[in-house]
């Protein structure tokens, strides 16, 4: 199994000092951040992307592009690429020059992300949420069948004919998973396509999806692919430090405030500390706690769902301490990663 890290960048006062983490600053702790990761073993970063004033990762492609010139051996990943609102021309483009840049170390997650700000900024209608996806997918899996010549016609874009799409990626194809959330649709379809699942927890009990694993595994063999190549991932948030308190009493903070947010923003009002202790407990969705705790969650989890390929700790926190994040990051690759290689 692949242990990764997700990050999206988002702002940061810290909880311990009260300081302001500015833009220019946060940035350079990313990169600071993914270099350290790649040093300690860690798998696959990769950057989100949201239009929002609390997050700076409205440009993944740039961000891992900076990190691809900065790193050796990690595989650099987005989380996720927005690509309803995104030309699957230019996506390509982007990640096959990540893909140079990093000497084949470039990887896409592609899906409809939790935010809708997108939709206005760039001029579409959330009323084509699902059309734009299915057409943009169509035409992205159209490219790298065969980015020298691409012939296509659909929705929502002007039409391909022949069309090479260019520059050529080291990898062919470059690896790209559908990103997917709770949509039993999105499973399926992920099945079908064959292309490896990466879903998306961050509240409730991870088994509760082993249903819809079940079928995205069930759609794929239906479709005449090899289950065993219909690799499913796991992208839930977290946070290692070197004892369980320790890491609780960093991540709460952060959690409560961003969650927080999103609630108020969402009508369904502000989760509390026991949600918090529940989703950080044996069962929950985020991995909170030392190396040995995370190591053996991450066990259970790819248990509860049948076998993981990819576990990604999503660790953004609007109010950790850049030290604390380098710790976390340093454990979870020099610690976490070899104790679920070696199942112990």
């Amino acid at each position: 199994m692949q242990i990764g890290i997700d990050n999206f960048v988002s702002a940061v006062v810290e909880y311990d000092t009260g300081r302001e983490i500015g833009a220019r600053q946060r940035v350079a702790h990313l990169l600071e951040e993914v270099e350290l990761a790649d040093r300690s073993g860690v798998d696959v970063y990769g950057i989100g992307e949201h239009h929002r004033a609390e997050f700076y990762d409205s440009a993944p492609t740039v961000l891992l592009g900076a990190a691809a010139a900065r790193t050796e051996r990690i595989r650099l990943t987005s989380a996720v690429s927005v690509l309803s609102a995104d030309d699957p021309v230019r996506l390509h483009q982007q990640f096959a020059t990540i893909d140079l840049i990093s000497g084949g170390r470039a990887e896409m997650v592609v899906g409809r992300g939790s935010f809708t700000e997108a939709f206005p900024l760039f001029g579409l209608d959330l009323q084509d949420y699902d059309s734009l996806f299915a057409a943009k997918l169509d035409l992205l899996l159209r490219i790298r069948e065969n980015p020298s010549s691409v012939t296509w016609s659909g929705a929502h874009r002007p039409s391909l004919r022949g069309q090479g799409v260019h520059p050529m990626p080291v990898q062919d194809p470059i690896p790209m998973w559908l990103g997917v959330g709770g949509s039993p649709e999105s499973f399926i379809r992920a099945g079908m396509l064959g292309l490896p699942l990466m879903v998306a927890i961050i509240g409730g009990e991870p088994r509760r999806f082993r249903p819809l694993v079940d079928l995205y595994r069930q759609a794929g063999e239906r479709s005449g692919f090899d289950p065993s190549q219909l690799p499913v991932g796991v992208h839930a948030p977290g946070l290692v430090a070197d004892t369980d308190d320790e890491a609780v009493a960093a991540a709460y903070p952060g959690w409560a405030d961003l969650f927080g947010r999103i609630g108020r923003e969402r009508g369904f009002g502000a989760p509390g500390r026991a949600e918090f202790d529940a989703m950080a407990g044996p069962h929950g969705a985020m991995f909170v706690g030392s190396p040995q705790t995370v190591a053996e969650k991450i066990a259970r989890v790819s248990d509860d769902l049948g076998g993981l390929a990819r576990l990604t700790v999503q660790m953004t926190n609007t109010k950790l301490p850049h030290d604390a994040m380098l710790r976390g990051i340093e454990l979870l690759g020099s610690e976490v990663a070899p104790h679920v290689r070696q199942g112990r």
